[in-house]
């Protein structure tokens, strides 16, 4: 089988909903065994941790690893935030730091010790902000571009140990996350800003979860062996053409 994950364990943060789910579902397809760090789920594999807690996420991760090998690590949790550098506030920021950078950094550090032993993947998610300038995400923005340059810095500093890393940078997804930002703040207009904000990637439609998720098993299989220190853009043509 193309793609198999066959014999191999994984961890993917936020995995119990959104894109994080839909990664979980197509490794566990591919015959991973997978296990979910989120705040709220349920299941054998699922571990409720605090992803910006070093200690909690240390302790979490040496459960998971301590006796079997660990061989893909999926950073995808993270939190969003809209405005402008005035409409941020100092505890938004601290906020999306702890989650979105501090998180990663935890989780990577935490699990590199056990992705040296076998010559892991490390997959992280960034996003289109991260490489082009996109209005009122001043602070999500700032995040995502440390993913990004967090993702070069692990792949460059790894190689000698076989350890991959590599980042996903999609643009709108149809996530849960985007129906509630919609409810929240067009109450009766959502199908209207929905279609909107659809319309912004040139493809003329947001992506799938299903969609990214398929990357991330190609990027997280033997067939993707040659590929470290990559970006990849799936935006439906967002920062190439939409100039």
């Amino acid at each position: 089988m193309r793609y198999s994950l066959r014999n191999k364990r994984a961890i993917v943060t936020g995995g119990s909903s959104g894109i994080g789910r839909a990664i979980a579902s197509a490794l566990e397809e591919q015959g991973a065994e997978v296990h979910i760090l989120d705040l709220k789920g349920e299941g054998d594999t699922f571990h409720k941790c605090d992803i910006s807690d070093q200690q909690a996420v240390r302790d979490c991760i040496d459960q998971i690893a301590g006796e079997r090998p660990l061989h893909i690590l999926i950073n995808n949790a993270g939190i969003g935030f809209v405005g402008n550098l005035e409409g941020t506030a100092e505890a938004d920021l601290d906020r999306l730091y702890a989650i979105n950078i501090k998180g990663v950094y935890n989780c990577a550090l935490a699990c590199m010790k056990y992705l040296k032993m076998s010559g892991g993947v490390i997959l992280n998610m960034a996003s289109v902000a991260a490489s082009v300038a996109v209005a009122d995400r001043f602070a999500y923005s700032m995040t995502k571009g440390a993913v990004l340059t967090m993702t070069y810095s692990i792949a460059k500093d790894y190689l000698p140990y076989g350890v991959r890393c590599n980042s996903i940078s999609p643009a709108r997804v149809h996530t849960p996350f985007v129906d509630d930002y919609l409810a929240k703040n067009y109450p009766g207009r959502e199908k209207e800003m929905f279609e909107q904000l659809s319309k912004t990637q040139p493809i003329g439609r947001m992506g799938k979860p299903r969609e990214v998720a398929d990357l991330a098993v190609y990027l997280c299989s033997d067939e993707a062996a040659f590929i470290t220190g990559t970006d990849f853009p799936i935006d439906g043509g967002f920062i190439k053409l939409n100039g």
